[in-house]
């Protein structure tokens, strides 16, 4: 959908992380910063989407500016090239940014809520019969990975777990 919208707009390079926006050490972010000229535009298809915080967020348009580069996302109609595009752009950014605590907050709220309750998140924990029967055939050196985790239903990661726990607990 994000993708559509901006080859709708008329982007000819799109930069795509793979990685989650909290994070300012972004390659692809740093490699589009660096692949900017003056008089180009950066286009989001929303604001969240190239930035977490407003801090970092009007840090990243200040930069923008410093090189002769315009902001816009789609989604929240923002164009920096205009007085009060920038104006606008600020508001915004900082109302996403307290939509993502409120959803944030509502979430660490859920997540107590249910550890009151018993419940735990995460990935269920592998069948501790099934790892130790695994780690059996691991050490016959008959089967390979991966047919020992295929026969016992424990994953590889599972599995190289267990063995390097089991090698800290003989050392």
């Amino acid at each position: 959908m994000q993708i559509d919208a901006l080859e709708k707009y008329g982007v000819d390079e799109i930069f795509q992380e793979k990685m989650t926006g909290t994070r300012k050490d972004r390659p692809r972010l740093e490699e589009m910063i660096k692949y900017l000229r003056q008089g180009d535009m950066v286009v989001v298809y929303k604001l969240d989407r190239i930035s977490r915080s407003t801090k970092h967020l009007i840090e990243l348009t200040e930069q923008f500016e410093k090189l002769g580069v315009d902001f816009i996302s789609i989604q929240d109609n923002i164009d920096t090239s205009t007085a009060m595009g920038r104006f606008f752009f600020r508001m915004m950014a900082s109302m996403a940014e307290l939509e993502r605590d409120i959803i944030s907050e509502r979430t660490q709220a859920g997540l107590k809520a249910a550890r009151t309750r018993g419940k735990l998140g995460g990935r269920p924990k592998a069948d501790q019969a099934k790892l130790e029967y695994a780690y059996h055939l691991y050490q016959q050196k008959k089967l390979t990975v991966k047919e020992i985790c295929d026969k016992t239903d424990v994953s590889r990661t599972s599995l190289y777990r267990f063995i390097d726990e089991q090698k800290q607990i003989t050392n």
